[in-house]
């Protein structure tokens, strides 16, 4: 049995589960507070957009689309997410047995792997998952659907259009929710990051893939242009969650990051 390891905890999140649960326990809190109604919180997405920062700047944001797992009840969960630390020609599917969390491991749904690997041609590369990007995500997981099976998907060089192919074909599965991971504009003043990231928002809202062409600097652009593409084939309505920047935590509106979640909800 092969496991992936954990290789950013303790970085970009704690390697105590502890810590983890009391974080997102309080980033619960604060939501429920100050939401305007709690139509939000029954959600049930067949797909959601998150950030992947440290928990410190990004887990409000990411928490708020992915505790709307616990309404899907989904027995996979397919995470999506650009690979930053090597070049990537196509996408590479984890071929892991299961995936460490400090909450324990998420068995990956080798059944999935398997048919992604012979319909799309996708291989596995190894070094391609010491991804964060993914890596992130799986705690989430661990806590708000905690039985599903997970497949861990790494795309660098890829056409969106390809991309939203496998997509469409995993929301054929009523039980399967997609996550797609992404960051938005990175280190502009807040001022620049609010407009440039106004492209992002208005383009996932309004389900039009060409609006992410007019300046939107996501890092998963293409994972996020291949979710729309997908979400307008299937009819799908997208609705934003949250929007801030790492200003919000650092105070620093000199150089921010912008963080998104969005959902995708219908058949």
């Amino acid at each position: 049995m092969s496991t992936r390891e954990t290789a950013v905890a303790g970085q970009f999140y704690p390697s105590d589960a502890n810590e983890i649960k009391a974080m997102l326990e309080h980033y619960n809190q604060i939501l429920e507070e100050h939401l305007q109604g709690e139509a939000i919180l029954h959600l049930r997405p067949r797909a959601v957009i998150v950030p992947h920062a440290g928990y410190v700047y990004s887990a409000f944001t990411a928490n708020v689309a992915m505790r709307l797992l616990k309404n899907s009840h989904a027995k996979c969960v397919v995470v999506i997410g650009p690979s930053h630390k090597v070049y990537l020609k196509g996408t590479s599917v984890s071929d892991y047995d299961s995936y460490a969390t400090p909450f324990g491991t998420l068995p990956i749904n080798r059944f999935l792997v398997t048919e992604l690997k012979e319909k799309f041609g996708l291989t596995f590369i190894p070094e391609a998952h010491h991804e964060h990007s993914t890596e992130v995500q799986m705690p989430f997981i661990k806590t708000y659907d905690k039985d599903a099976s997970i497949v861990e998907m790494v795309y660098g060089d890829e056409n969106p259009q390809s991309l939203a192919n496998i997509i469409d074909h995993l929301l054929d599965d009523p039980d399967t929710v997609v996550v797609i991971s992404t960051d938005l504009s990175h280190y502009h003043s807040i001022e620049k990051a609010n407009k440039l990231d106004s492209i992002c928002l208005d383009a996932v809202k309004n389900l039009d893939a060409s609006e992410l062409h007019q300046g939107c600097e996501a890092c998963g652009k293409i994972g996020v242009e291949a979710m729309l593409i997908a979400a307008k084939k299937r009819g799908l309505e997208s609705i934003l969650l949250d929007y801030r920047t790492s200003a919000d935590a650092s105070g620093d509106k000199s150089q921010v990051v912008g963080y998104m979640s969005a959902a995708f909800i219908g058949k």
